[in-house]
């Protein structure tokens, strides 16, 4: 048996170094990857959905979790999927963009909602923002800040364009049209008369004019037509 110490004479007469253990690389833990922003997407309007997907498809930390084309649909939706964002019309059938929020919320006030409608009136943006959105945009919203808009609100922050906020400011600081009025300014819009008002309503012909000289002087107009139109672009009526 050679010993130890001829293997030492041997390597240093061949001038070779004696072979040491290989050292073993450290392996680097793998780095988790953040979860996506899951995305329900909310509209009754099927085209808008489809680009609304393929959109968001090109984004590396998003994913579509479902697609909702009523009112109905979206909240049972959110409720299986849970996202972390909602894109919600306002205008939806069977239950409109407010009532989903209301709903939604009741069951989880943390949601992340962000209306995309084609309605900018003040009345709107304050009925969504007092429901509980986080986020208000207009559908010819510029891709990179629809995206942006999800990330901020999916972040915990809310995300107003500053001209739809100051619509916002003018609604809250002008006179406030009562439920009554309302009622009466829908009846307008049908072209009824302040007798067939009365009568749909089971109120006198003098309170209905009193509603009409309110609402004339809230709305500042001077016509049933002027209030009529007025209403309906403010958010407050449906034409």
């Amino acid at each position: 048996m050679t010993s130890k110490k001829t293997l030492a004479t041997k390597s240093k007469k061949s001038g070779k170094k004696p072979k040491s253990a290989a050292k073993k690389t450290p392996k680097v833990k793998d780095t988790p990857k953040k979860p996506r922003i899951g995305v329900l997407i909310a509209d009754d309007h099927s085209v808008l959905r489809q680009g609304l997907v393929s959109l968001i498809g090109f984004e590396a930390d998003m994913v579509v979790v479902g697609e909702a084309s009523n009112g109905r649909q979206a909240v049972d939706l959110w409720k299986q999927h849970r996202p972390g964002v909602m894109l919600l019309d306002l205008r939806m059938p069977e239950l409109d963009g407010v009532g989903v929020i209301k709903q939604i919320r009741a069951d989880d006030e943390n949601a992340r909602i962000i209306v995309l409608t084609t309605f900018d009136g003040d009345e709107d943006i304050y009925r969504a923002i007092q429901a509980g959105a986080r986020g208000y945009l207009l559908k010819d919203v510029p891709r990179d800040a629809l995206i942006d808009c999800i990330r901020r609100v999916h972040a915990g922050e809310t995300c107003f364009p500053v001209y739809l906020a100051n619509k916002l400011v003018e609604r809250v600081r002008g006179e406030t049209v009562s439920e009554r009025e309302v009622d009466v300014l829908k009846l307008m819009a049908q072209g009824k008369s302040n007798k067939e008002i009365g009568s749909a309503l089971f109120i006198s012909g003098g309170t209905v004019k009193s509603h009409v000289k309110n609402i004339f002087a809230k709305l500042n107009v001077n016509s049933r037509a002027e209030a009529v139109a007025n209403a309906a672009h403010r958010g407050l009526i449906q034409l």
